[in-house]
């Protein structure tokens, strides 16, 4: 009695000792929940229809991914997670935030009860075939750093929260005998039994450890259980009953294969907690012991979820909105959420990484980022990081440089620091460049310079490179072009290794190097061969400089020389796909734009403005439907635009080029309003690495990126009342966007701190300077403001 006496005279002391400071406990604690951000963000969004998002808890820039899956067969399961399936397989420790390959999948646990040990998942068609459980989304929740769901066939509660590099797991058990948690190592499907080959050993009655194989990369992982084992066992899924069987210590258990797993077992209170903590490595079990160490020695389950919501609010605080509704503040969150995601470390907490080259390296001073989905992250994410996430910039070059160290070359796409031509252009290039020239420059600049030149004009590659070299740099240096009758998707690829020179040529005039700058720009150009004035497309274009012959009525089908495959025919509304492909995931009316280093360029090939903005009009207002055969990633359409790929993702903007920004702002507005929504459909397409998500923060703010390597962006309509931006030492750069609504899109005047702005881009500079950018906004379009010579975005050679 006298304990609970004290209690209460130290609270009331300290309510006491607030008030006399003048503040309100109730206004203190009751405001603070109030600014918490991550109340609007919905992890959910983008886990139907293809957006590959997943809803479990992470943390920005983590290792670890932790989530729950319903499948693991093919490309609807890219993300482990789809919300129309009403069956869970268990609970996996990493994801990717929007990709377009089947991956991730990483040491999955699942709680079950039952007298009847499964070995094998089962299917959402048959659930009871093995050990997923049924669920209902009523029982589900989800937010930054948490996620929960009761386990319907077993009455288990599950929760989940993490620390960067440690998954966190809560089971919630009924009163059982049988209480279990497997772990099973091989439940993907179609294991390769030479390279996915995995190992695992239960060390105590209460730790297991092991290496998940995983092709050329492996995940190595500790976990351990807050209650010892009553008894255990190991199995492979290729045998009917364990393998080992169960057995009681001292005797250590262990397994060796493609589809194993093991099985820990407890007899369980009504309630009963059983808590599990999974630590990964890429490097070694003993860097998954130490990441557990640093970073999760205790148990305590709600502190590291408070812990990771606490970062996240922290993170999303850089941006302030207001004159924004609940479902827009929901959008806005949750796509800067995923945008902070998409970056991944794969260094250990004392630093060490596996290296390309195979040999262990250490990062010293700085995060280690393994993947980089280049193609896809260079047009919108890495710009908003330079804005959002400054103090992470240069830990994404010095990576880089890292890889280049390691593995003697730049590497194109590609992800857990496993080297291969991912996807069609050398978009490393931009995204070093466009941090260059932003003023991130904390690494070694001529080193990367030189590795980025050395690339683009050096062939034949080393042998042992090949596979990352720019495909058909030998035609292009030849030629000025990469033809359609020797290499694959010939007409992306002299798009895009020409602007990829262009952003080279800046780095080398900055650099002094003048003669590499000459050297580059000249290539810059070669989007110009390819230029068809007949059609008024980029045509493929045939090695003995003959165009591919256009469709015209006849049948199109595939013309083979050698190992290499083509379509016959030039259609422009055809979407092809590997190996017989000319355009990538995109066809001639989605790549026409792909000149974002020289739009005015492409202006004077439709010899003026006037026909220029006549195509983009077209474009917008077509029949979205393309020549068969079909392609998944046509989705998200205006026209022939298409927001659910990354190719078309600029082009809304491509208006300001040719003096009608009104046109511009009518569409970023279409886009942001029609192809974004809440709840689990609310992203056109897949999510690509943050890269969808990147795109409406940028755009809803009031401005884009079309040219990563130029230091500026280019305006669009703002979408809120007010916006403010947290940049560098401790200034803020504020959008206002006065008199705005659905309806009031259109710019009618701007006002730059407090002078006249008639531009319709804004540098890089000015934004980090903090400030003030206001616009009147009104219904109908003002065609006199932003429509000056000087007032229009900077193309290829101006001096910016």
């Amino acid at each position: 009695m006298k304990n609970k006496l004290m209690t209460l005279k130290m609270r009331l002391n300290l309510k006491l000792f607030l008030v006399f400071l003048g503040v309100s406990v109730f206004t203190c604690f009751g405001q603070a929940k109030e600014d918490e951000l991550i109340k609007y963000v919905d992890p959910f969004i983008g886990t139907q229809f293809f957006g590959h998002t997943f809803p479990g808890p992470s943390l920005p820039y983590a290792m670890v991914h932790l989530g729950p899956d319903t499948g693991t067969e093919g490309w609807t399961y890219c993300g482990g997670y789809v919300y129309a399936d009403n069956s869970i397989i268990g609970f996996s420790h990493t994801h990717w935030s929007g990709v377009g390959m089947v991956d991730g999948g990483d040491v999955l646990l699942m709680p079950t009860v039952g007298n009847k040990l499964q070995l094998v998942p089962g299917t959402a068609e048959e659930p009871d075939a093995g050990y997923r459980s049924r669920f209902d989304h009523s029982d589900e929740k989800a937010s930054p750093g948490y996620y929960a769901v009761l386990l319907k066939d077993y009455g288990i509660k599950a929760e989940l929260t993490t620390t960067r590099r440690v998954g966190f797991h809560r089971y919630r058990f009924p009163k059982a005998d049988d209480a279990r948690v497997i772990l099973d190592l091989g439940h993907q499907i179609g294991g390769n039994q030479e390279t996915d080959v995995s190992e695992l050993r239960i060390l105590d009655n209460q730790r297991i450890e092991g290496v998940k194989g995983s092709g050329a990369g492996k995940v190595y992982f500790v976990a351990e259980f807050s209650k010892p084992f009553q008894y255990y066992g190991t199995f492979d899924a290729s045998y009917s009953t364990p393998e080992s069987g169960a057995g009681y210590f001292p005797y250590k258990s262990g397994e060796r294969g493609v589809d194993i797993g093991a099985f820990v077992t407890f007899q369980t209170k009504d309630q009963e907690q059983v808590l599990v903590k999974v630590a990964l490595s890429y490097v070694s079990i003993d860097g998954a012991r130490k990441n557990m160490e640093a970073e999760l020695p205790h148990w305590d389950f709600d502190l590291v979820k408070q812990q990771a919501e606490d970062v996240w609010n922290s993170e999303l605080s850089r941006v302030q909105l207001e004159g924004a509704t609940d479902d827009q503040k929901t959008i806005f969150y949750t796509a800067m959420y995923r945008s902070l995601l998409a970056q991944y470390i794969s260094q250990d907490a004392d630093g060490k990484y596996m290296g390309a080259s195979g040999a262990i390296k250490e990062a010293k001073g700085f995060d280690f980022y393994g993947s980089f989905s280049c193609w896809d992250t260079y047009r919108s994410q890495h710009p908003l990081l330079t804005l959002i996430a400054p103090d992470h910039v240069n830990d994404f070059i010095k990576s880089i440089e890292a890889k280049i160290r390691d593995y003697g070359w730049l590497p194109a796409q590609h992800f857990q620091n496993v080297f291969g031509q991912g996807m069609v252009g050398d978009h490393l290039v931009p995204v070093i460049v466009d941090a260059y020239r932003k003023g991130y420059r904390d690494y070694d600049v001529d080193f990367i310079y030189n590795a980025m030149r050395k690339k683009a004009r050096e062939f034949p590659a080393p042998p042992a490179l090949r596979e990352d070299a720019r495909s058909g740099l030998e035609y292009l240096l030849k030629l000025g072009y990469v033809p359609v009758d020797k290499i694959e998707e010939s007409v992306p690829k002299t798009l895009e290794f020409a602007y990829d020179d262009w952003c080279i040529a800046q780095m080398a005039k900055d650099l002094g190097k003048l003669d590499d700058y000459q050297d580059f720009m000249k290539s810059a150009a070669n989007y110009k061969n390819v230029w068809d004035e007949s059609t008024q497309f980029m045509r493929p274009r045939k090695s003995d400089g003959s165009w591919l012959e256009a469709l015209n009525g006849r049948d199109q089908h595939v013309v083979s020389e050698g190992d290499h495959s083509y379509y016959a025919y030039f259609d422009p509304l055809l979407v092809g796909r590997r190996p017989n492909r000319y355009y990538t995931e995109s066809n001639a009316w989605q790549y026409l734009w792909s000149v974002q280093h020289d739009v005015n360029g492409l202006i004077q090939l439709f010899r003026g403005k006037e026909n220029f903005v006549d195509k983009l009009d077209t474009f917008f207002e077509m029949s979205p439907l393309i020549s068969l055969p079909k392609y998944v990633g046509v989705v998200g359409t205006i026209g022939q635009y298409v927001h659910g790929n990354q190719p078309s993702h600029h082009v809304a903007y491509l208006y300001n080029y040719a003096g009608q920004p009104w046109k511009t702002q009518k569409r970023v507005r279409q886009v942001v309003e029609q192809l974004y929504r809440t709840g689990p459909g609310g992203l056109c397409g897949n999510e690509d690495m943050g890269s969808l998500s990147s795109w409406y923060v940028l755009s809803s703010l009031g401005f884009y990126a079309v040219t990563p390597g130029s230091p500026t962006y280019v305006i669009g309509s703002p979408l809120f009342g007010e916006v403010r931006l947290k940049v560098e030492n401790g200034k803020t750069f504020t959008v206002k966007a006065v008199n705005n609504s659905t309806q009031n899109k259109y710019i009618q005047s701007a006002m730059l701190n407090g002078k006249p702005f008639s531009r319709t881009w804004i540098s890089h500079a000015e934004i980090m300077e903090g400030g003030v950018l206001e616009f009147q906004m009104g219904p109908k379009p003002q065609r006199g403001w932003g429509t000056g010579i000087s007032d229009v975005p900077p193309s290829l050679n101006d001096n910016l």
